[in-house]
């Protein structure tokens, strides 16, 4: 039986693992902390349950495909229920807006409230889904740099109409050009954090996320979020998926161009293929200090981080649903600040997951447990604690206009995550939480690919390779490795 060493174990590693022990291969998982999931983990203080890494659950069939490779039915192991409301919405004037996850529902709501026509919102999805059908082929399925697959009628269709994709024009300008409400521009234009990016800079095709959420729909997995890696965590160990939890890699091990295991503080182990679910950067850095490194690829500009502030609330607010956002006066000045001054903006979009909405038991009787995130610069040295300070001061503030009350009041137990913790618990160079980001019209073809040129049986999965961070494209980026393990 062939062996396979994954280093890592975040939802990408775990995943990869799942499908190659549908390959027949004996697998190993190495991971530094002494528990699964990378970012995707959970925390329970003073009665309140957190899920500390994301909170949006969409395209839950690419999870299901697991459990099927294996012929488990997934509800023996993981349940979700699909929400009809994908985000409540706040400006500061009072404009309030609940989006409907039904799209003739939200294009009829959305119409009556930012005033644009129904056609224009319509038209508007019907590109998004287009420019996702055209691209998903290319861009999210396969590996960008394997010549094979440029020679699909699908791929070679996306490349004849990569002009008609938005791809030279930023996200903002192409919402600047779809509808004259600058509050719906700015609805539209948050889907760039979605990978980490500004609106201001990431192409215009960014446009197809929200057909994600509307045409595939947004989700609530039983148990929360970390279920997802509790789940497959389970199936990995009923099929027979070795883990090595607390033993870090030192060194992957290369002989003559091809990798052929691992070195760890206490052993050393031999296999025939090691995939790397660590983040690109310190994989390289690290791991491969010996091996030609990519230059080009690890001097991009990282993602957005993020500054995470988890309360206890002792009461409940009807107005708010598991997602909330509490948009910025000024949303271009709050990526400016993140991406040219690397610091925080006084007046910050700030969104707050609650997910006792769904699990009541996540938070005690009548209370409830709020995640708050505002979008936030990697670690470059700031002085961090002046910025948790002075960011706790303008949220809380954020909150009290937005939903005209007093926060403070209700905060009955706090801990903290800022971009210095993420960096360290999860290995993620400056705390980014998508690896590169997307800030140029080129950003899709210069991430890292799913394999190596130069060493033979290395391998990459997980949020900073290609095809990119979140849920759904870590769990892609496994499958494009294991189409690509012999």
């Amino acid at each position: 039986m062939p062996k396979a060493i994954v280093i890592g174990a975040g939802i990408g590693g775990l995943a990869t693992a799942i499908r190659l022990r549908a390959k027949k291969y004996d697998v190993d998982v190495f991971e530094a902390n002494h528990h699964p999931g990378g970012k995707l983990h959970a925390k329970t203080v003073d009665g309140f349950r957190f899920d500390l890494g994301p909170s949006l659950f969409t395209m839950p069939h690419f999870v299901d495909e697991l459990f099927q490779l294996h012929n488990k039915n997934p509800r023996d192991y993981f349940n979700y229920k699909r929400k009809d409301v994908i985000c409540n919405y706040f400006w500061e004037d009072g404009t309030q807006f609940s989006a409907n996850a039904d799209e003739k529902g939200f294009v009829q709501e959305a119409s009556q409230c930012f005033g644009e026509s129904e056609e224009s919102i319509a038209s508007y999805l019907v590109n998004g889904k287009k420019k996702y059908d055209l691209t998903a082929p290319l861009f999210l399925e396969k590996s960008l740099h394997k010549t094979s697959t440029y020679f699909s009628k699908k791929t070679l269709k996306a490349i004849i109409q990569l002009g008609r994709l938005g791809v030279n024009s930023s996200l903002h300008q192409t919402n600047q050009k779809a509808f004259s409400n600058q509050k719906l521009v700015q609805l539209f234009n948050r889907y760039a954090t979605y990978n980490g990016s500004s609106p201001y800079l990431t192409p215009g095709i960014m446009s197809m996320i929200p057909h994600l959420e509307m045409g595939f729909g947004t989700f609530f997995p039983k148990g929360g979020m970390h279920q997802i890696t509790l789940s497959l965590f389970q199936l990995a160990q009923e099929i027979g998926v070795n883990f090595k939890f607390g033993e870090e890699i030192k060194e992957i091990l290369v002989t003559q161009g091809e990798a052929h295991g691992v070195r760890t503080q206490e052993n050393e182990y031999s296999s025939d293929c090691v995939v790397s679910n660590m983040d690109i950067y310190p994989t390289f850095r690290k791991l491969l200090k010996n091996e030609k490194q990519p230059e080009k690829t690890l001097k991009q500009e990282r993602s957005s981080s993020a500054l995470i502030f988890y309360w206890g609330i002792s009461k409940t607010s009807p107005e708010l649903d598991l997602h909330n956002i509490l948009f910025s006066e000024d949303y271009e000045t709050e990526f400016k600040n993140i991406f040219e001054k690397k610091s925080l903006h006084d007046d910050p979009t700030v969104y707050i997951n609650i997910t006792s909405k769904e699990e009541p038991t996540d938070a005690p009787k009548g209370q409830e447990n709020w995640f708050v995130m505002i979008n936030a610069p990697g670690n470059h040295g700031q002085n961090w604690n002046k910025l948790k300070q002075e960011s706790r001061k303008n949220i809380i503030q954020k909150i009290n206009r937005c939903l005209h009350t007093d926060i403070e009041k209700s905060i009955v137990s706090e801990f903290v995550l800022d971009p210095v913790g993420i960096e360290t618990s999860t290995s993620s160079y400056k705390g980014a939480l998508y690896g590169a980001a997307s800030n140029s019209k080129f950003a899709a073809f210069l991430r890292h690919p799913n394999f190596s040129n130069n060493i033979k049986g290395l391998y990459f999965c997980g949020g900073s390779v290609h095809p990119g961070g979140g849920i759904p494209l870590c769990l892609l980026s496994a499958k494009i490795v294991s189409d690509l393990v012999p």
